[in-house]
C-alpha cells in the first residue's frame, strides 16, 4: 500500500487504511450549539476538534475512544496535537471523527501516530481545513505486530514524560525571568535599582529642577491653538515618600500627550495605504517588547492627513483592544487613535524612562477599561496617571540598569525559547522513530 509518510516498514509490520484499523462512528455524532446546551447543565464532557469545549447533560457514548479533528484541528502544524483520547461517558460534536480501534490495537498507538501523518493530500479547504470522512478512510496507518504495539504505546509515553517534565522546567524557568523582570522595573521605579549610585553621586541636579525647566522650555515653544494652558500638578495626598531628590509629575507635565487620529479609517480603502509612511498599530506595539523596530502597514499621504506624524523617540502606548502596551518609536511614524504617543524632544531620556514606568502601571491602568467586548481607556486617563520622576542624571542610569538588565533577560529567554522548540522536534522525532521501528530498538 502507498503512504504519504516516508517511512520505511520494518520486516513483520504491514500498512492498513484507517478504515481497516478502527470503526468510525460519525453517524452517531450530535452537534448541540452553545445557546442550546445552556439549557442542558450537566456534568457529561462535550467534545470538538481538539478537545472539551463544554458539558452537556446526556451521553452518546461510554468507552474509550479516538477523536481526530475534522475541520479546525492544526493538520500541519508538527507541534500539535491532531488527535485525542476521551473515556467513560462523553457527547461528541460534528467537528471531530470518532473512531475506535479494531484488532486489540490500544487507543494510544492509533492516537500517537495520527499526530504525525503528514495531512497533505487528505485535507482539504484554505480559509478553515477540513478532513472528510472519505479522505480520513484511506490514511495508511504503520501496523507492528501486535506484541509489539503495546511495547511501542509504553517507550513513547515513558520518553515523553520525561520530557514533559523538561519541558515543565523550562516554563518554570520563563515564567521565573517573566518575574525577575517585573521585579527589575519595579524596583527601577520605586528608586531601589539606584539606591547605591545615589548614594556615591548626591551632588546631582534635583528632580524638581528638572521638571521646571521642562515646564519653561515647553511654554516658551508653544505654538498651539490659544493661551497656553500650564499642565496641572498631581495631588500628591496618600502618595508614597519618594527616595530623594525624586519628585511626583503628571505626565502632561514632563511631555507631550495626545492620541493619533483615525478621522478616515475603513480597512478596505486603498487610498490611505501603499505610501512611505510608517503606519504603528496596536499589535505592532504589542510585539515591540519595548522597542518598535518593524511595522505591518504603510500610509500614502492621503492616509497621513488622517493621522498624526510622530518623530523617533516617541512613547506609543496603547488604549484600546491591549491596554498600556508600550515601546518607543526609533523612526518617525503615525499611528491611529487607539494608540497615544508621549513625546519629550528636549529630554528623549526621560520618554525611555516613562515607558519603563508605564510597564510597571499596566494592571492599574487595565482596571479603568470597562468591562466590554475590546477594552479601552480614554486620554484623560493617562492624564490622570502620576509618574515618580527621578532627576536627569538617574534616569540615565536607570534607563542603562534596566537595558543591560533586560538584555540579560531577553538572552535566557531565547534560550529557553530555543531548548521549547527543541523539545518540540523531539517529540516529532520520538513518534517517527516508534512508527518506522526504531524506538525499540535504539
Amino acid at each position: 500500500m502507498s503512504n504519504n509518510c516516508n517511512i520505511e516498514l520494518p520486516t513483520g509490520w504491514e500498512w492498513a487504511k484507517l478504515e481497516q484499523v478502527a470503526d468510525i462512528l460519525d453517524s452517531q455524532r450530535i452537534p448541540v450549539n452553545a445557546k442550546e446546551r445552556e439549557s442542558r447543565q450537566g456534568n457529561i464532557p462535550y467534545y470538538g476538534a481538539t478537545g472539551q469545549v463544554g458539558y452537556i447533560d446526556d451521553y452518546l457514548f461510554d468507552e474509550e475512544l479516538v477523536l481526530l479533528g475534522e475541520d479546525g484541528a492544526p493538520f500541519f502544524d508538527p507541534s500539535k496535537q491532531k488527535a485525542y483520547i476521551i473515556r467513560g461517558k462523553s457527547w461528541v460534536n460534528n467537528h471531530a471523527h470518532v473512531l475506535r480501534t479494531k484488532l486489540e490495537i490500544p487507543s494510544s498507538y492509533l492516537k500517537y501516530y495520527l499526530d504525525i501523518v503528514d495531512y497533505h493530500g487528505f485535507v482539504t479547504g484554505t480559509t478553515r481545513a477540513k478532513l472528510n470522512q472519505k479522505a480520513m478512510r484511506q490514511i495508511p496507518v504503520p501496523l507492528a505486530p501486535p506484541e509489539q504495539q503495546t511495547r511501542i504505546v509504553s517507550e513513547i509515553e515513558k520518553q515523553f514524560s520525561r520530557l514533559d517534565e523538561a519541558v515543565a522546567n523550562l516554563k518554570r524557568v520563563k515564567a521565573n525571568l517573566k518575574r525577575y523582570k517585573a521585579a527589575v522595573l519595579k524596583a527601577a521605579v520605586e528608586g531601589k535599582l539606584t539606591e547605591e549610585w545615589r548614594n556615591q553621586n548626591p551632588d546631582v541636579e534635583p528632580a524638581d529642577k528638572l521638571l521646571g525647566r521642562i515646564l519653561a522650555e515647553r511654554r516658551e515653544k508653544w505654538q498651539g491653538r490659544g493661551k497656553y494652558k500650564e499642565p496641572l500638578a498631581p495631588d500628591t495626598s496618600g502618595l508614597p515618600e519618594l527616595p530623594e531628590g525624586w519628585v511626583w509629575a503628571s505626565l502632561p507635565q514632563i511631555g507631550e500627550l495626545n492620541r493619533g487620529k483615525s478621522k478616515h479609517r475603513p480597512r478596505d480603502d486603498a487610498r490611505l495605504f501603499g505610501g512611505p509612511y510608517p503606519f504603528i498599530q496596536t499589535g505592532d506595539v504589542r510585539k515591540s517588547e519595548g522597542t518598535i523596530r518593524d511595522f505591518s502597514q504603510k500610509y500614502s499621504e492621503f492616509g497621513l492627513h488622517q493621522s498624526r506624524l510622530w518623530p523617533a523617540v516617541t512613547l506609543c502606548i496603547t488604549i484600546a483592544a491591549n491596554i498600556a502596551e508600550t515601546g518607543i518609536l526609533t523612526f518617525a511614524a503615525c499611528f491611529p487613535d487607539s494608540v497615544v504617543g508621549f513625546l519629550n524632544e528636549s529630554y528623549p531620556v526621560t520618554t525611555r524612562y516613562v515607558e519603563i514606568f508605564i510597564r510597571t502601571a499596566k494592571e492599574d491602568l487595565e482596571r479603568f477599561a470597562p468591562a466590554t467586548a475590546q477594552k479601552n481607556i480614554n486620554l484623560e486617563v493617562l492624564k490622570n496617571v502620576v509618574v515618580p520622576f527621578p532627576p536627569l542624571d538617574e534616569q540615565h542610569q536607570i534607563v542603562a540598569e534596566i537595558e543591560r538588565c533586560l538584555s540579560i533577560v531577553a538572552g535566557a529567554e531565547a534560550q529557553v525559547d530555543a531548548n521549547l522548540r527543541r523539545a518540540d522536534h523531539l517529540r516529532q522525532s520520538i513518534l517517527k522513530q516508534a512508527f518506522s521501528g526504531k524506538l525499540l530498538s535504539s
